[in-house]
């Protein structure tokens, strides 16, 4: 049921920068089939702030060891092994989109717990909203009106169906309303309308009108592509085995992931769905990526992927039409999002 909430209204300033520029050397792991990536040298940029909105720049969450671990960060996207820019704002999981951004972060509580924060161009909180679980995904519609989150609230990971439990809310920011659980939204598999005590919704993104959504819903042991309607309140089954979505700027195709083995090795593999022939392509990307890949443009996607230590990620990306090759684009950086994409 959606829910008109009031939410505190705070401003904030972006706390100073690093006084002066640092530069990080870590060892990364040698070249091979699991692990590609070489020594790599992070250089902190400490002259420019972070700012949603400048043109041609890669957002993400900073994952280089010192000051600024856990804050988003910025490198160009045509420069993303150069110096980056390091913000004081910090997030498990941030989006960018129309000059704005949704940071999803932990909030030190009891029980597990995380708050979603709507912040301004200069990443000042404009909203925020306490939110139960462990964060895990974050999305903003292209216009910023519409804002998407999902948090953990049993277990920690998609590897073993039925053995987690997610919250999904939607958030309409123009109307300061709050679908804080989106699984009572009338829902059709196939031609049939479906209810179930188990519907379990997880990683929204929005199409350009604002009110068109898709997203995954797991119900009896099957997991399934949606498409929704926030205006309509309604949502109607795509396809079967298809999680994370993730849309193209033009709006025609899906990115996705889509399960091709049992258990916990490497059960998934990036796909891409045209939305005119609903054909789908699995990509060059033969990793298992548990991640809700980003747009850098038409033609390519990006995702973070964890070394094989488990305890840092890279970011990747990968033509989304099948061919080419993964290339590493930032070390030790994870929740990317670009302000040249739209989705």
């Amino acid at each position: 049921m959606k829910v008109p909430v009031k939410f505190v209204v705070a401003l904030a300033g972006v706390a100073a920068l690093t006084a002066a520029s640092v530069v990080y050397v870590m060892q990364a792991k040698a070249n091979s089939p699991e692990r590609r990536t070489a020594d790599a040298a992070v250089a902190v940029d400490s002259s420019q702030p972070v700012v949603l909105g400048e043109p041609g720049r890669l957002l993400f969450r900073n994952g280089a060891p010192g000051p600024g671990y856990g804050n988003v960060a910025s490198v160009p996207v045509f420069e993303p092994g150069g110096p980056r820019r390091i913000s004081s704002l910090a997030c498990e999981r941030f989006y960018t989109a129309a000059n704005g951004g949704l940071c999803l972060a932990k909030e030190p509580t009891p029980m597990p717990g995380a708050v979603a924060l709507f912040v301004d161009s200069a990443l000042g909180e404009v909203k925020r909203v306490d939110v139960p679980g462990i964060p895990n995904r974050a999305k903003l519609s292209p216009g910023g009106r519409m804002g998407s989150w999902t948090t953990f609230v049993t277990g920690d990971s998609y590897s073993k169906p039925g053995t987690f439990s997610t919250r999904t809310a939607i958030m309409d920011r123009e109307r300061n309303e709050l679908s804080s659980n989106i699984e009572g939204i009338p829902l059709r598999i196939g031609d049939a309308p479906h209810r179930g005590e188990d519907v379990n919704y997880w990683g929204v993104t929005f199409a350009a009108d604002e009110r068109t959504f898709f997203a995954t819903v797991a119900t009896g042991g099957r997991t399934y592509l949606v498409q929704g309607d926030n205006e309509a309140w309604n949502a109607r089954t795509l396809r079967e085995n298809a999680e994370c979505p993730s849309l193209s700027p033009d709006g025609t195709k899906l990115a996705f992931k889509k399960r091709v083995a049992d258990g916990d090795v490497r059960p998934w593999r990036e796909h891409l769905l045209d939305l005119t022939t609903m054909r789908e392509t699995p990509l060059a990307e033969t990793r298992s990526v548990d991640d809700q890949v980003v747009w850098l443009d038409n033609d390519t996607i990006a995702y973070s992927l964890p070394r094989e230590s488990g305890k840092e990620s890279d970011i990747w990306s990968v033509p989304a039409d099948g061919t080419g090759a993964a290339r590493l684009l930032v070390p030790l950086a994870s929740s990317p999002s670009a302000t040249t994409a739209a989705r």
